[in-house]
């Protein structure tokens, strides 16, 4: 740049567009804070890559307004998880362990898995932005990066976010260097694309004559849900293989039925041309994260900042969790202590923070990868056989069918310098349930809480079991604005209520009754989607207890208190955080 123009100046710059920098910039957006997002290439990678997204990433998402997208465009539900044990290639045989992800278990309000259209995914994150705040500049790269107390000059901005992968410029020409990283594995990623066969275009195929049409041949051969195969002589999913020249070799045989089985004397082929390979080429992964994820004011997250082994769904949900986690912190340090030098005990809280719950997801992906990889054969037999037992019990069956959703609520083990009161039930991630409006509409509680156009970071709700208590508890707030510097407002807390008298003519602004699961079947919300089995109507005041909860935008708590006295502990608290005073 020439030293006659001007520098640009922006708050946060993002290096990398993907699906961890798209839904930083676009929580960013909705925060009211500039971000510059640098992105290399012209348009969205078309490549088909991740392919499942978990419940909690469905919230996520969600939370940038994009719920009518996820079950018409982004994804549909996967329904059952199938682990086929055994080395005889037959993929209708009977699991060893099914999962149901179709249920509503767990902590919000969502199945628990859907299969999902990465380029169409990163579509929609990029329609959330914000015009206002949010400028994207693709085909661009960062050459240079130079830090001083002051700024970190690109161009000249405040802070730069490198979600640009394990391999982009932010973590291997700055970062590395500079800090001390862990890592680790070679695989190769196979894309296919599927042709359906037609008696036109292959007229030999056997099962034209038992009067079978092209959409039956694609069910028999490929049965609906997803099938982990647990071949301890070749642990492999379909996506996962070696050599590409050992494709024939190691599928086919899955895509191949003996012709007895339809009384045929030539076994029954899926036709190899039918099968395009879209992409077959090497990766790496590790179950590992980098020691450091921020250094002055540059900062890693998603695949930048830890990796994930292919089994468990879990890495690109991590990277919306970072992003999520991350976006209101720097909102608050150029909101609220844009004048203080407060960033680095900052960012370490927060990667402190999330290495707790990527502890989590890597023990639940390397768990599924051993289920599914298991080669010892004293291991692999004891791993049948605990199976079969347990499941002849229906409390463990049903916890094995949930994939233990039902009890996976995670609460942040408390450090110096993290944003929550643990003494007041902070650091419990909140669950989310179903509600109505005094009209009747049908919202997602976080909808309810997190209503757009409020310009506080922290929200705050009050639960209660009855409506009878609305009016008490409204007391609470008749100091609020003033004792929080004008941070919350008495008139936009909402009130969540178990209960309603309908003959009450109370008048009840803000206040939402929980909505039972035939409720949320019948409405809008509900149309393309699964109905909610196993839904926990009363999951908040189970996991949470408290009155009035104060709550961060990335959906923990960060304190619940049980009376006024609590409250206004926790707000002195929350203003201390926010503005840097503790």
């Amino acid at each position: 740049m020439s030293h006659r123009q001007a520098w640009e100046t922006t708050e946060v710059i993002i290096c990398g567009y993907g699906p961890t920098g798209a839904t930083l910039s676009a929580y960013l957006g909705r925060m009211g804070i500039r971000n510059v997002v640098i992105e290399k290439e012209p348009e969205i990678t078309t490549d088909p890559r991740g392919i499942a997204l978990d419940d909690d990433g469905i919230r996520l998402i969600q939370g940038l307004g994009l719920y009518d997208s996820i079950h018409t465009e982004i994804g549909t539900s996967m329904g059952d998880f199938m682990f086929i044990s055994g080395a005889d290639h037959d993929l209708h045989k009977s699991p060893i362990l099914h999962l149901n992800y179709n249920e509503t278990v767990g902590a919000t309000g969502h199945v628990g898995y859907i299969g999902q259209n990465q380029p169409v995914l990163e579509k929609k994150l990029r329609d959330a932005l914000t015009p206002a705040y949010c400028s994207l500049r693709c085909q661009s790269t960062i050459v240079e990066v130079k830090e001083d107390e002051v700024w970190t000059i690109i161009c000249v901005l405040d802070i730069l976010m490198g979600a640009d992968g394990k391999t982009g410029y932010t973590r291997k020409q700055y970062l590395e260097p500079r800090v001390v990283l862990e890592r680790f594995h070679e695989s190769v990623a196979l894309n296919w694309k599927m042709t359906l066969p037609t008696p036109e275009t292959h007229p030999c195929f056997p099962l034209w004559d038992l009067g079978y049409k092209p959409e039956d041949v694609y069910d028999l051969l490929f049965p609906p849900d997803f099938r982990f195969l647990c071949n301890r002589k070749r642990p492999a999913r379909f996506e996962y293989l070696i050599h590409r020249k050992e494709m024939k070799r190691i599928v086919l045989p899955y895509l191949t039925h003996k012709g007895s089985r339809y009384g045929l004397v030539r076994d029954v082929e899926f036709p190899e041309d039918c099968i395009s390979v879209l992409r077959c080429r090497p990766f790496r992964s590790s179950s590992g994260t980098c020691n450091v994820w921020a250094k002055k004011r540059v900062i890693l997250c998603g695949d930048a900042a830890h990796v994930f082994p292919p089994f468990g769904g879990q890495g690109i949900v991590s990277g919306f969790r970072d992003a999520v986690s991350l976006s209101w912190r720097l909102a608050m340090l150029c909101r609220y202590q844009s004048y203080k030098r407060n960033h680095e005990n900052v960012l370490a809280a927060w990667y402190l923070e999330r290495k707790q719950q990527l502890e989590v997801s890597l023990e639940r992906t390397v768990r599924n990868g051993k289920l599914v990889c298991e080669r010892n054969l004293l291991k692999f037999l004891w791993r049948n056989w605990s199976l079969w037992l347990q499941q002849l019990f229906s409390k463990y069956r049903d916890q094995l069918r949930h994939g233990g959703r039902e009890t996976a609520s995670f609460r942040l083990e408390y450090s110096k310098g993290m944003p929550f009161i643990p003494k007041l039930n902070g650091g419990i991630y909140l669950p989310q349930v179903y509600c109505r409006t005094a009209t009747g509409k049908v919202v997602f509680s976080d909808d309810a809480i997190f209503r757009p156009g409020a310009r506080s970071l922290f929200r705050l709700f009050i639960y209660l079991r009855d409506g009878g208590e609305v009016a008490a508890a409204r007391d609470a707030l008749d100091e609020l604005e003033e004792l929080s510097r004008g941070e919350l407002h008495s008139k936009e807390v909402p009130i969540l209520v178990e209960t309603i008298n309908p003959t009450s003519s109370v008048p009840m602004p803000n206040v939402y009754r929980i909505a039972s699961a035939e409720e949320f079947s019948t409405s809008p919300l509900c149309s393309h989607r699964p109905a909610p089995l196993s839904y926990d109507p009363y999951s908040i005041r189970k996991r949470v207890p408290g009155r009035y909860v104060i709550v961060r935008p990335d959906r923990f708590v960060f304190a619940a208190c049980d009376d006024a006295t609590e409250l206004k502990e926790a707000v002195e608290s929350m203003l201390g955080y926010l503005y840097g005073e503790v």
